[in-house]
């Protein structure tokens, strides 16, 4: 496999902060809520936060960035140390911080402080610009992409740009590949009226004519993506490949590094967008930037293949930490098949996470015989991260998850099938905090054996391949 390749990713880093609690009251001396706070978190943002989500998989990221002496800019670099190379500009003053108040998870009021002004780039810059396969602008408005502006215009004439903007930024530069406007960004940015694809449809292209750029991919949620050309062309429309469930926070972050990074590994414009609005989906569902999985140190060089990157333990406990419930359900899932994804879409409109524990190999083996699995346990956790319904995996080695769960511990334990309650032997495990075993609706004449018997039965009609 290629590796991928490197990629500079320019703009302004802010410190975000996270204060998670539970509001059940409102305060006797204001009509506000009382957050009583389970927990705090802070990460770096903007393009802090597009920097460290491109450098995902072994990516060579640089970041150009204004930073000072105190406090928030040191806590950045101590964040992104080992992850991403920092070209730093010189800040005066402080870096901004943002801080969101969350209840149940969702924002309270957020609050912004600090603020400095970028310096003078030196040198370093243009290096780190011209050794690039791609470059990413996320201007979030604070001055580095108007400090690095000469170098970027050269950029843009020699390799692929993407500039994601702010209403109080800089226009992007001319030739940049693709500009990143979301809805609003778009609505601010332009003088169409109305909400329709049709009205976003306009202002991407009036917007791309504007800033003689070669695409305007405005993003809109769960919509999806509309892709425009300069002009009044056709556009392309790329959906959202399932609803997800999370915090939305940093989604556009995540989409301009997925658009840039596929555009510096040789993609054409389309497929850049495909592939980046795959990968904010998943970044929703996973838990967004506030995901702790996200900031935790890498793992050995192909430890990424064993299993998906939300750790169930960490999200487990989140969902916990703010009143949500936690549902789990086991199997093998040796070949999915539709009577697995309506369970699993059953199971986690249940709750607020669904966490799927799935048989080792060698589990497996010993519960269905020799010759299974059909597919080992790295392939079989790749299917099952990549479905909407399903936010974390875990495996367990044992002929039964009851260990897995007494560390989960779910409130909701399903299974399908023709099973009862009390028939399920993981009943027992969870009456030891409270949770519940359940069971759901399966759909009949659907097993891995009989799909197994099926595919057999077809190759033995087919035949031997003819020389």
């Amino acid at each position: 496999m290629t590796a991928p390749k490197p990629l500079v990713v320019v703009g302004d880093v802010l410190l975000d902060e996270d204060i998670e609690g539970v509001s059940t009251r409102l305060s006797p001396d204001a009509p506000a809520p009382v957050v009583d706070v389970t927990g705090d978190r802070s990460h770096p943002g903007g393009a802090g936060l597009a920097a460290a989500l491109a450098a995902r998989g072994g990516r060579e990221v640089t970041l150009v960035t204004a930073l000072g002496d105190d406090p928030a800019s040191e806590a950045v670099r101590r964040a992104l140390r080992g992850r991403v190379r920092l070209v730093e500009i010189p800040l005066e003053g402080t870096l901004p911080i943002k801080t969101r108040v969350l209840a149940g998870g969702r924002p309270l009021v957020r609050i912004d402080r600090g603020g400095g002004t970028p310096g003078e780039p030196d040198d370093a810059v243009r290096e780190a610009l011209a050794q690039a396969h791609a470059v990413l602008v996320a201007d979030y408005g604070r001055g580095t992409a108007s400090a690095v502006r000469p170098h970027l215009e050269g950029a843009a004439r020699r390799t692929p740009l993407v500039w994601d903007p702010h209403p109080s930024g800089d226009d992007p530069v001319p030739g940049a590949r693709i500009v990143t406007p979301n809805g609003a960004e778009a609505c601010a940015l332009s003088h169409a009226d109305g909400q329709s694809l049709r009205a976003y449809a306009r202002r991407g292209g009036d917007l791309a004519e504007r800033w003689r750029a070669a695409a305007v991919a405005v993003t809109l949620g769960e919509r999806g993506v509309l892709l425009t050309r300069p002009g009044a062309g056709t556009p392309m429309l790329v959906p959202a490949p399932y609803r997800a469930q999370g915090d939305p926070c940093g989604a556009g972050d995540c989409f301009a590094a997925a658009t840039a990074a596929a555009l510096a590994d040789g993609a054409l414009p389309e497929e850049a967008v495909q592939r980046a609005v795959a990968e904010a989906a998943a970044f929703v569902a996973a838990g967004g930037a506030g995901n702790p999985a996200l900031w935790r140190t890498e793992s050995a060089p192909g430890a990424r293949d064993e299993a998906p990157e939300t750790d169930p333990f960490a999200l487990a406990e989140r969902v916990r930490a703010r009143g949500g419930t936690v549902v789990a359900t086991g199997g093998c899932f040796d070949l999915l098949h539709a009577g697995h994804v309506g369970l699993l879409e059953s199971a986690r409109r249940i709750g607020d996470c669904l966490i799927v524990c799935v048989n080792s190999d060698a589990s497996l083996t010993r519960r269905k015989g020799p010759g299974r699995p059909l597919n080992p346990v790295r392939d079989r956790l790749r299917v099952l991260a990549a479905l909407g319904s399903v936010d974390a995996v875990a495996v367990f080695e044992e002929d039964t998850p009851a260990a897995l769960l007494s560390r989960l511990r779910p409130d909701v334990w399903v299974k399908g099938g023709d099973y009862s309650v009390e028939d399920l032997p993981e009943a027992e495990v969870l009456r030891a905090w409270g949770g519940q075993a359940v069971v759901l609706p399966y759909l009949v004449g659907r097993s891995t054996t009989l799909l197994a018997h099926r595919a057999a039965q077809a190759a033995v009609r087919v035949g031997p391949a003819s020389p």
